[in-house]
């Protein structure tokens, strides 16, 4: 009786184990289990491990129990690393193997984690036990990796490259601690080392490549991960390697190469965003804007689309590829904007390169998302969008281009009407020293953030009115366009900056250029409404007025290509001829080396007046040369 009774209590244990791992692998294939959603079940069943492990620990150490044991800490622990508990889990391993080391005689294990494993795959790798300890190696193999210990995993790379014929499912026959024929079921594990292991294999390489990439050496990360393409790796994780391996071609410069690893990673898994987003990079860095707008296009439709669970890697719900690869450098390389950020660069990309109508829909489509609240931002970090005046203003410059000065005006009364009283009398700004740049919107050095945020509402405020004066430009409203343009003027007149000791004085080139383009944008807007006022006094035959206006704007903003060939106009008509051509031989050479893309939209030189032919004028400098 007594020798049957020690049989009778491992079954009624291993009867146990076996229950929860297929309860578990039920569940875990049912339709209800979602990551994040069911964490109570998995608490649950985590609970039940550990109860049996502690009930089968209570009881002093038995060769026959050992590998039940050992295999219950497997299970127990994978659902602890499932749950990213890491010391927890840890410590499950330490303690299972201090007494499967007692089991066979071995010295006590020291507490040192490299020297732990080194002396417990020594002491019991020629024991029956070799095989459990070997699984219980890949756990923690797989804390190493989730807790971004890649030196840990480096100096065991030899120990863990002999696992691949080594490690088995369950109890070997003919080195169990009892003969089969004693068990009436194998022990069940609830995850196979085996697909354990070459998942581990694939990621670890994957964080490798990451790192040697985020160091700069690309090549040798490309090395690594091309070894991953000749393993068992699943769809995400084999689109992954796709997607680095192109990140390390694009850093060496090889960028078609780039592209189509990319594409690859894309035709792996079209749930890759990030592949789609990179290839937008590259089209855009070699000029390709007509495919940079149609990999935006498509970016933006998937990034619109629900976000898919991250389902189980090899047929598992629970070690999956997110809770392995959990370095920031590997977060920094996946990085994609949210949905409306792409379609911010869309809607700006399609109206700066002739795709107005469709910029404006695109623009009109971000107001209405970011009005309702419906806002799919979630799918990662990246640039933030400018403040929601500022789009306003380029939403309303694109209806301005697009022929459509009703709803442009419509749009900048919203923003006048929102900043009309908040906005100083005066703003006097006190200059640091040293540079530092000054963007509409941004947070600045110059002055307090309140200084700031009132220097914001006057930008805004008079853009809005900048805007409307050039409506009332294309509809050849002359004195409505000349009051909407003074009225811009005055308030931007409004902003002074003074240094520690010296009177406060309007800002002007001088300024912008000795510091590093400090309030380059309130000056831009000064010398866009100079000029709009001194086009509309042109075309009022008030040609002094005109002269005087497009002088100042073209110093306020010295690039200004209309404001080059107008005041030339002026000058021409006051008979001024040799002055006329120097002032558009000037500007044509300006023009050829210099671009505003890199403007916002609503700071953009948009033409919408009148127009100079530069043929026209060529011809008049022919005829004044012949002359």
């Amino acid at each position: 009786m007594t020798s049957i009774k020690p049989i009778s209590l491992l079954n009624r244990w291993i009867q146990e184990n076996n229950d929860l791992v297929r309860k578990w692998k039920q569940q875990e294939r049912g339709d209800t289990f979602i990551q994040d959603q069911d964490q109570s079940t998995l608490r649950l069943y985590s609970s039940e491990f550990h109860k049996l492990l502690r009930t089968i620990q209570g009881v002093p150490t038995a060769a026959d129990h050992v590998q039940l044991e050992l295999t219950v800490v497997y299970n127990a622990c994978v659902l602890s690393l499932t749950q990213m508990q890491y010391p927890e889990a840890e410590l499950l391993l330490i303690q299972g193997l201090e007494r499967a080391q007692g089991m066979v005689g071995g010295q006590p294990l020291v507490l040192d984690p490299l020297l732990f494993w080194r002396a417990a795959l020594k002491s019991l790798g020629k024991s029956v036990l070799y095989s459990s300890t070997k699984q219980l190696f890949c756990l923690q193999w797989a804390i190493w990796l989730s807790t971004c210990k890649l030196k840990a995993i480096q100096d065991f790379q030899e120990e863990l490259s002999s696992l691949s014929e080594e490690l088995v499912t369950g109890m070997e026959t003919g080195k169990s601690c009892v003969t089969l024929s004693e068990f009436p079921e194998t022990p069940l594990v609830v995850l196979e080392p085996r697909e354990l292991r070459d998942l581990l294999q694939i990621c670890t390489a994957i964080a490798q490549g990451v790192e040697l990439l985020s160091e700069g050496r690309s090549s040798e990360a490309l090395s690594i991960l091309q070894k991953i393409f000749s393993l068992p790796a699943p769809r995400t994780l084999l689109a992954n390697s796709h997607l680095l391996s192109g990140l390390c071609l694009a850093h060496m410069g090889c960028l078609q190469m780039a592209v189509q690893c990319y594409r690859k990673a894309l035709e792996t898994d079209s749930h890759c965003v990030c592949a789609l987003y990179q290839s937008m990079l590259i089209y855009r860095q070699l000029g390709n804007t007509k495919a940079e707008i149609q990999a935006l296009q498509l970016l933006h439709s998937m990034l619109m689309l629900p976000r898919s669970t991250e389902t189980g890697q090899m047929g598992s719900n629970l070690l999956y590829p997110s809770l392995l690869l959990r370095s920031q450098s590997l977060r920094r390389l996946l990085l994609v904007p949210s949905s409306l950020s792409i379609l911010h660069s869309l809607a700006l990309k399609s109206v700066l390169h002739g795709r107005v109508s469709e910029g404006v829909e695109h623009y009109l489509d971000l107001l209405a998302t970011l009005q309702s609240g419906d806002q799919h931002t979630v799918h990662a970090e990246g640039p933030p969008l400018p403040r929601l005046p500022e789009l306003y203003l380029e939403a309303g410059a694109a209806l301005l281009l697009a022929r459509r000065p009703a709803d442009c005006m419509a749009l900048c009364d919203e923003v006048i009407n929102t900043t009309l009283e908040l906005l100083p009398e005066k703003l006097v700004l006190e200059e640091p020293v040293g540079d530092c740049d000054v963007e509409l919107g941004s947070a600045d050095r110059l002055g307090s953030s309140t200084d700031q945020d009132r220097l914001g509402m006057l930008l805004w405020s008079g853009t809005a009115l900048l805007l409307q004066a050039h409506c009332q430009a294309y509809l050849k409203d002359w004195k409505n366009a000349v009051t909407l343009y003074t009225r811009s003027i005055n308030l931007l007149v409004k902003v002074q900056v003074k240094k520690k000791g010296f009177q406060p004085k309007i800002p002007c080139v001088d300024i912008v250029g000795s510091q590093a383009s400090r309030l380059n944008t309130l000056q831009r807007l000064k010398g866009l409404s100079l000029t709009g006022r001194g086009i509309s006094f042109t075309q009022r035959d008030q040609l002094r007025e005109a002269l005087r206006d497009l002088q100042l704007g073209l110093q306020a903003s010295p690039e200004c290509v209309n404001a080059g060939q107008w005041l030339g106009e002026v000058l021409w008509r006051l008979g001024r001829k040799r002055e006329a051509v120097s002032c558009w031989e000037k500007t044509w050479g300006f023009a050829a080396e210099s671009s505003v893309e890199s403007l916002p939209l609503y700071l953009q030189d948009l033409h919408s007046g009148p127009t100079l032919d530069p043929t026209d004028l060529r011809h008049r400098i022919e005829k004044l040369t012949h002359t």
